[in-house]
């Protein structure tokens, strides 16, 4: 634990926020793999205080009960939304607005392997994988396995003028 927590750190130099909340993160995951009632009851504690504050006042959704590997990047944190479901493998990137989640049953979620990075607002659905050294671009949409290496943009606006406009008569 102590090697995660400190891949953590050191994947969050100069982020104090990411940092704390990792680091609380990683703490209410060690009081809930450990067994006894003394664990137990640091663990509600520690989860119900880790909820409130990450949850309800810094709209990060990261759950105890997620698998996620050492070194987890988070980038400015707002608006995290990840199903307990979801893996996530070491060295990963989360920038804000990004959701990971499931799509037809409770745990058909995804598989992001070692030192993929996700852009602003992109959505992983389903239980697919995105393979090792992927970058997702932003607000990207992905319900397909992505491979090793790939980068996903995202969708090309449509632009449509109206006659209108484009004339300046009606």
């Amino acid at each position: 634990m102590n090697e995660t927590l400190r891949a953590d750190r050191a994947a969050n130099r100069g982020y104090v926020k990411s940092r704390f909340v990792l680091r609380w993160f990683r703490s209410c995951q060690r009081w809930r793999d450990d067994a006894g009632l003394l664990a137990r009851c640091a663990y509600l504690v520690t989860a119900a205080g880790y909820k409130l504050v990450t949850e309800w006042i810094l709209g990060i959704e990261l759950p105890p009960s997620t698998r996620i590997g050492a070194g987890l990047r988070l980038r400015h944190g707002i608006g995290i939304v990840v199903n307990p479901a979801t893996v996530i493998g070491r060295g990963v990137m989360l920038r804000h607005g990004v959701t990971l989640g499931n799509r037809r049953t409770a745990d058909d979620c995804p598989v992001i392997e070692d030192d993929v990075e996700l852009g602003v607002g992109a959505v992983v659905i389903g239980a697919v994988t995105i393979g090792k050294g992927a970058r997702i671009g932003p607000h990207a949409v992905v319900t397909r396995d992505v491979p090793p290496g790939a980068v996903v943009y995202s969708p090309r606006p449509e632009v449509r003028e109206h006659a209108a406009v484009r004339g300046g008569r009606s």
